[in-house]
């Protein structure tokens, strides 16, 4: 079950592999995840240390969260993948010039998991090139419809 979606990473870049990985939150992040106050627009995937880390998502604290927490809704998080898929996206991020682009956040088995895309950015006439394909491909369902 989806909870939110980056659209905006799919128009930036090109997706070429997905890695789904767990996130390390707190009690009050996990509750406010549930409530959907959860922003990925202008987060990125950073490796740090050999470990993988989400920066920049915005988890907003709900009001009722507890007094004695200092909640700090921009924190770096950590996200959990397999040793060997580190070492994988540590070799294609340093050496082929890869980005890592958090997609979509969602529950999987009751457990918040954040999926990673690894990908290329797009140049503008890339982006203007696939725009003019969906408009291309909407235009012909429309004429289709109208020949029926």
């Amino acid at each position: 079950m989806s909870i939110i979606d980056n659209r905006k990473a799919f128009h930036d870049y090109f997706i070429e592999e997905k890695y789904e990985a767990g996130l390390v939150l707190e009690g009050w992040e996990v509750k406010s995840i549930r409530a959907g106050r959860v922003q990925l627009k202008e987060a990125y995937v950073v490796l740090r240390n050999g470990a993988v880390w989400l920066i920049g998502c915005h988890i907003s604290p709900l009001t009722t969260a507890s007094t004695h927490i200092h909640p700090d809704p921009t924190r770096s998080r950590k996200l959990l993948l397999h040793a060997q898929e580190v070492s994988k996206l540590i070799g294609k991020v340093e050496r082929a010039g890869y980005t890592l682009i958090p997609l979509d956040m969602h529950f999987s088995k009751g457990r918040v998991k954040l999926e990673i895309g690894l990908g290329k950015g797009k140049k503008q006439f890339d982006k203007r090139a696939v725009e003019k394909e969906r408009d291309w491909q909407r235009e012909k369902q429309r004429l289709v419809r109208h020949e029926v």
